[in-house]
């Protein structure tokens, strides 16, 4: 069974850093595209980075370039989302997803030109990132 939980969620002040893990099972998680999605109360899901399994590019959205940066442990089959200088408007619940292969629908979904989650076979419960100011 493919199971995907998100963890490492939690309240942080402005400027400061969190690192999300998620832990895949039933697959391995460097051979499948992985997508970080959040949502913000209020707004619709958002794309924040998702890594081919094709060509090993990433996308970032530009709300989070040069901040945020994902990695993966093969040992641990679990993927990372680095968040640094963290700003109130981070404060979200976010996924991670993933598929076994990355297709344009997944950078779609992951740019927001579509709204398409059906383009990730498989979703995490969430975590929740709360930045104060």
């Amino acid at each position: 069974e493919v199971q995907l939980v998100e963890s490492g969620g939690g309240l942080v002040q402005a400027g400061g850093s969190l690192t999300l893990s998620c832990a895949a099972s039933g697959f391995a998680v460097d051979d499948y595209a992985i997508g970080w999605f959040r949502q913000a109360p209020g707004k619709e899901l958002e794309g924040v980075s998702c890594r081919s399994n094709v060509d090993d590019s990433t996308y970032y959205a530009d709300s989070v370039k040069g901040r945020f940066t994902v990695s993966s442990d093969s040992a641990m089959n679990t993927a990372y989302l680095t968040m640094n200088s963290l700003k109130p408007e981070d404060t979200a619940v976010y996924y991670c997803a993933a598929t076994p292969l990355f297709t344009q629908s997944v950078l779609w979904l992951c740019n927001g030109r579509s709204p398409l989650t059906r383009a990730m076979d498989y979703w995490g419960k969430g975590t929740l990132v709360n930045v104060s100011s």
